[in-house]
């Protein structure tokens, strides 16, 4: 009998410390070897919280990691370089389009758009919501385009 167990980490920097160790232990698994694992899967998103799923089969103690993205906000935040979003577009931080592209790029696995342009699109409507500009523009002026 499989178990699929869905985590949510600081990227790079999971310990067996509560809520993670005993949440792997309870599975029969040794939480060090499995912290290790997910850290280094979750390296590149440092700074970011990173879904992880793990399925286990509890006879066999075999398991099976996958690190997924991070959500587009998070992205979008690491990219502008800021700690949050701002919500109020007054002083708010740009963000190229180029990065809203690449975003839209590693992001189109867990997307429900049809094409890149609504990839795209999704990721503006995030700008949005983060009060982001993209290249000096209100994101809803591209969303138009």
């Amino acid at each position: 009998m499989k178990t699929k167990v869905r985590l949510v980490v600081d990227g790079g920097k999971a310990t067996p410390a509560p809520p993670l160790g005993p949440q792997i232990t309870v599975l029969g698994l040794r939480a060090p070897e499995i912290i290790k694992e997910i850290n280094d899967k979750t390296k590149k998103f440092e700074g970011m919280k990173v879904p992880v799923e793990l399925e286990v089969d509890k006879k066999t103690k075999e398991y099976s990691m996958k690190a997924l993205s991070p959500s587009v906000s998070q992205l979008l935040i690491k990219e502008a370089k800021l700690e949050k979003g701002y919500g109020d577009r007054k002083e708010s931080a740009s963000i190229s389009f180029d990065s809203i592209k690449k975003i839209a790029k590693e992001h189109s696995e867990y997307s429900l758009a049809r094409d890149e342009k609504a990839q795209v699109n999704e990721v503006l409507g995030s700008c949005v919501s983060l009060g982001l500009k993209v290249d000096g523009k209100d994101p809803r002026e591209l969303i138009q385009k």
